[in-house]
């Protein structure tokens, strides 16, 4: 391992997503392992142009591993995108003596580390923290299996009530360009349709559906939805085509919004963030820089930050078939 890296420090940035506090305690404490220091920064990248840092150790990130959000908070920076901004970062992140930088995020997280890498040569190692499971690199993105559970208890109950009431439910999802949650929490759910960017199905095969599902006997549905879906301008907006073309439906809409960031993450999502941590701070120490750690096949990878943020996340077709199948 290089000797070169004495100090690391630890950010996040973008929306938050169950599991980050569990990758900032696997980063510091990796780092107590092997004997450098580590350092919080607040504020994701506003933080570090204000040079709002402090030392952390083994002990102060105890409890966290079980807490939700972030305890060093996340903030957008628009400073950040000037070269300016950039190069006060630098100076305060060199008066620290701060070598490298994890940084826990997505998409727009990792551009800003591709670009401060590329301007000054400062060693940065991805780790994808968001609940949309839209960063390729990795099986799953850290928070998405939180983001999941969440969704399924929730349209588990919602389903009590729209059969009390015989009612049908349109549950809007988070997914603006992926509708992984909606396609998984769907199927999982027993949802009767599900609506995601990646398949348009069309107002009309919907309402034939929800037809079919009437004449079968049905007395409630859940129709799921990715807020990204482009059969409508709005989940409220194919409330009201359904309530003016099938009368015969008393229609709800349920927005699950910001809940699906929050609450203590899965099992999955600690082990998830224990592991990515330990990981991106061993792969500084080798003297590797501008990657992001994430798993494929169960086994930890890296991959470029370029492509990962470049590349496109698939929709599983498999998982299309069944969710047809299953909605039969």
């Amino acid at each position: 391992m290089s000797q070169k890296i004495k100090k690391i420090a630890v950010l996040t940035s973008g929306g938050d997503s169950p599991g980050m506090n569990a990758a900032i305690r696997s980063v510091v404490r990796t780092c107590a392992y092997h004997k450098i220091s580590s350092v919080g920064v607040y504020r994701g990248y506003e933080g570090l142009i204000d040079g709002d840092f402090v030392e952390l150790d083994a002990r102060s990130v105890r409890g966290i591993i079980n807490k939700g959000g972030t305890f060093l908070k996340s903030a957008r920076s628009k400073r950040f995108m000037t070269k300016e901004g950039r190069k006060i970062a630098f100076d305060k992140l060199t008066k620290a003596g701060i070598d490298a930088i994890v940084l826990i995020g997505g998409d727009g997280t990792f551009t800003g580390g591709l670009v401060f890498n590329t301007e000054y040569g400062f060693p940065v190692m991805g780790i994808p923290g968001t609940i949309d499971n839209d960063i390729i690199g990795t099986d799953r993105t850290l928070g998405y299996d939180t983001a999941l559970n969440t969704a399924v208890e929730a349209i588990d109950k919602i389903r009590d009530t729209a059969h009390s009431h015989d009612r049908l439910f349109f549950v809007e999802v988070m997914g603006r360009d992926v509708g992984h949650i909606a396609l998984n929490a769907g199927i999982g759910a027993g949802a009767e349709e599900i609506l995601i960017p990646e398949e348009d199905m069309g107002i009309d095969r919907l309402v034939e559906s929800l037809e079919r599902s009437k004449k079968s006997g049905k007395s409630s549905s859940i129709v799921v939805v990715a807020e990204g879906d482009k059969i409508g301008k709005s989940v409220f907006e194919l409330k009201d085509y359904v309530d003016q073309n099938l009368e015969e439906y008393d229609v709800r809409v349920s927005v699950l919004g910001h809940m699906q960031r929050g609450g203590s993450p899965t099992c999955f999502d600690r082990v998830l963030a224990s592991r990515m941590g330990v990981k991106a701070v061993e792969s500084l120490l080798e003297g590797k820089s501008n990657y992001m750690v994430g798993t494929i096949h169960d086994k930890m990878e890296l991959t470029p930050l370029e492509r990962a943020i470049k590349g496109e996340s698939k929709i599983n077709k498999e998982l299309i078939r069944v969710s047809d199948i299953m909605t039969t």
